[in-house]
C-alpha cells in the first residue's frame, strides 16, 4: 500500500519501520495539527475509531450514534521521538478531566482516548495517565482501550487546520 498524505495526495515518507499511535483528544483538525508539529512524526491521517458502525461519514459520526471518536493515526520514528513523548502531547493540548466534550464541542466523538495497540503502548498510557493524574484536581476520564478499525475521515479533513491557516476549532494547539 502506498501510503498519501491528505488533500495533496503525495506519497509520504516510507513508513517502514515507524511505530503508529492513535489518539483521540477533541475535534481532530487541532489534535492533527499539534502532532505534526513534533519532530520525529512522519506522517498522520485524521478518522474515526472506537465505535461499532463501518466506514462511516462524518455526519453518521456527528450523529452521536455511531460510538466513533474523531481520532489521529499518528506515525512516527521511535529513533526520533518516543511514544512517551507522544503521550505528553495527547496530555497537554485537552483537559482529559470532561467527559465527551472539548471546549463547545461535546458528543461522544469528542471524547478523550487512547487506542492502544500493543501491550507497551498500554502500560505507558496506563502510567503516563495516572501521573498525570496527580497535577490535576478532577479526575481524568480518558479512555485507554485497545485499538479497533480506524476508518480516514474525508480528504477535506486532512490537515484541515494546516490547510486552512487555523481555522476555528475548540482543540486548540498550545
Amino acid at each position: 500500500m502506498i501510503f498519501r498524505d491528505g488533500q495533496s495526495g503525495t506519497p509520504v515518507p516510507d513508513l517502514e519501520g515507524m511505530q503508529r499511535a492513535i489518539f483521540a483528544a477533541g475535534c481532530f483538525w487541532g489534535v492533527e495539527a499539534a502532532f505534526r508539529e513534533i519532530e520525529g512524526v512522519v506522517a498522520t491521517r485524521v478518522g474515526y475509531t472506537g465505535g461499532t458502525t463501518t466506514d462511516p461519514s462524518y455526519e453518521e459520526v456527528c450523529s452521536d450514534r455511531t460510538g466513533h471518536a474523531e481520532a489521529v493515526q499518528v506515525w512516527f520514528d521511535p529513533d526520533v521521538v518516543s511514544y512517551g513523548e507522544l503521550l505528553d502531547t495527547f496530555w497537554s493540548i485537552h483537559d482529559p478531566t470532561t467527559r465527551d466534550r472539548q471546549g463547545w464541542d461535546f458528543g461522544s466523538q469528542y471524547r478523550s482516548a487512547i487506542f492502544f495497540r500493543d501491550a507497551g503502548q498500554e502500560r505507558a498510557a496506563i502510567g503516563s495517565r495516572d501521573e498525570r493524574q496527580h497535577s490535576v484536581s478532577k479526575p481524568i476520564v480518558t479512555e485507554i482501550v485497545p485499538a479497533l478499525p480506524f476508518y480516514d475521515a474525508e480528504d477535506y479533513h486532512q490537515r484541515y487546520y494546516e490547510e486552512h491557516g487555523g481555522a476555528f476549532c475548540a482543540t486548540t494547539v498550545r
